[in-house]
């Protein structure tokens, strides 16, 4: 890598550190006024199948119960959103708007009658969306992506599946994934890494009657044959000894 790419690099990783930072720091602001005023912000979350829970399709996932909420939330998506602006730049302003606005009207649509808010939908969509552009690309660099966010996130599989702890939206969890693999899909061939081609694979396939290649190295240079669908019908195979014949008069 260049030093003009190296600096590129860095720029793209600050930028990304910045907006994702930026970000979270939204979500503390809207829970700080909540709380220094003692506003209830909830009815800002989503109500499913009601006309008036449609702006929580918007405003949802900036509103958080407790500090623990945001707290749990923060850090994730600091670090998904993070990979996704860095790693997928021609598609992250496309893959992280459809992810929230695809889970917010899911969640409208399927989910429980009762407030959903929280961001923690749009962060599982970003987990699945890293997840699966490393399969559905198949380049090395999203790959390992993928596998980090296995190794870091992994866990968060079981929140999909419903709660005992009736305070989740266990909805939100899952169709946040959901939209994050639609996404993913959608997105897959933007912005592809082109598969790098060796020069072993233009190589001409086994063609075992070419006498000048190097697989038939000693018998074109040292045994010349013919090979036998060019011998005649009627010809006597010759016979080659690897140790001297015995004498025909002798016993053996």
């Amino acid at each position: 890598m260049s030093e003009t790419e190296h600096n590129l690099e860095k720029q793209n990783l600050i930028g990304a550190l910045l907006l994702s930072g930026s970000l979270v720091l939204v979500l503390w602001i809207v829970f700080g006024v909540e709380s220094a005023f003692g506003l209830d912000f909830s009815h800002f979350g989503i109500l499913p199948r009601k006309l008036t829970g449609l702006t929580g399709i918007l405003t949802g996932p900036l509103v958080h119960g407790d500090w623990k909420h945001l707290l749990f939330n923060s850090g994730p998506l600091f670090v998904l959103l993070t990979g996704l602006i860095f790693f997928y730049r021609k598609v992250a302003f496309r893959a992280f708007s459809w992810i929230y606005l695809m889970t917010g009207l899911w969640v409208w649509v399927g989910a429980r009658t009762s407030y959903h808010i929280g961001i923690s939908g749009v962060i599982y969509g970003l987990a699945a969306f890293l997840l699966f552009s490393g399969v559905f690309r198949k380049d090395l660099r999203s790959l390992a992506l993928s596998f980090v966010v296995v190794v870091l996130y992994g866990g968060m599989v079981s929140g999909i599946f419903p709660s005992i702890k009736t305070e989740v939206s266990w909805e939100s969890h899952l169709f946040g994934a959901l939209a994050g693999l639609a996404v993913a899909f959608a997105l897959r061939k933007i912005g592809r890494v082109p598969r790098k081609k060796y020069s072993w694979e233009d190589e001409p396939e086994y063609d075992p009657r070419d006498e000048t290649a190097p697989w038939n190295y000693h018998e074109t240079y040292f045994e010349p044959r013919v090979h036998p669908e060019d011998q005649p019908s009627d010809a006597t195979p010759e016979i080659r000894y690897t140790i001297p014949p015995p004498d025909r008069g002798e016993e053996v």
